[in-house]
């Protein structure tokens, strides 16, 4: 009887499985945006205010656009690099969320965003979407261009990020950093003589 009952679980899975996997697998999308003009004096380089998504950093380099940007809440950065086309950015962003590691401390996408300049002398803006994989789409993302305010994108890497890191050489016994050391006649003798 216990068979019976197992091997009919299994026929039923056999048929709904199928159907739950299809139903979960999320459909990439990616919109066909036509690009316009650049809205006359503007650019693609400056810092971006998201609330989301905090500060934004875009340098521009022709129609290569780089940029980075850290969470507001501090928990992520990422950054992003892509092409500009009058007012279209096309992107690939990634994402290191801040004391993780491992497979699920970095997520990456596409994305893109369309720079506008609003008519009654509100500030630039860019809005558009991110998404996941080779998904461009999904996530909305907006944010205000901000005036006179140039771009420093290694502004919002965090001291945790490898060659970022400072402080002082912790093992070494006077417990200085090693340029202070050499500097006060601290370092190692030649041992040679």
């Amino acid at each position: 009887m216990f068979a019976r009952i197992i091997s009919r679980i299994a026929l039923a899975l056999c048929f709904v499985a199928p159907l739950a996997v299809a139903g979960c697998e999320k459909k990439v999308e990616n919109p066909n945006l036509r690009p316009g003009e650049m809205p006359v004096g503007s650019e693609w380089q400056g810092v971006y205010y998201s609330p989301t998504y905090g500060n934004l950093h875009l340098v521009e380099d022709g129609d290569k656009i780089d940029g980075k940007w850290r969470t507001t809440g501090g928990e992520a950065w990422g950054e992003l690099s892509g092409k500009a086309t009058g007012n279209l950015l096309r992107y690939e962003w990634t994402e290191h969320k801040i004391g993780l590691v491992g497979p699920s401390s970095t997520s990456k996408g596409k994305g893109y965003f369309k720079y506008s300049k609003p008519e009654n002398g509100d500030p630039d803006e860019i809005k558009g979407e991110w998404g996941l994989n080779d998904s461009e789409t999904g996530n909305p993302w907006s944010a205000i261009k901000q005036r006179n305010v140039k771009p420093d994108p290694e502004s919002v890497m965090p001291d945790e990020v490898e060659g970022h890191i400072s402080g002082g050489d912790w093992d070494n016994e006077s417990g200085k950093p090693a340029s202070d050391e050499e500097e006060e006649g601290g370092g190692e003798e030649d041992m040679g003589e």
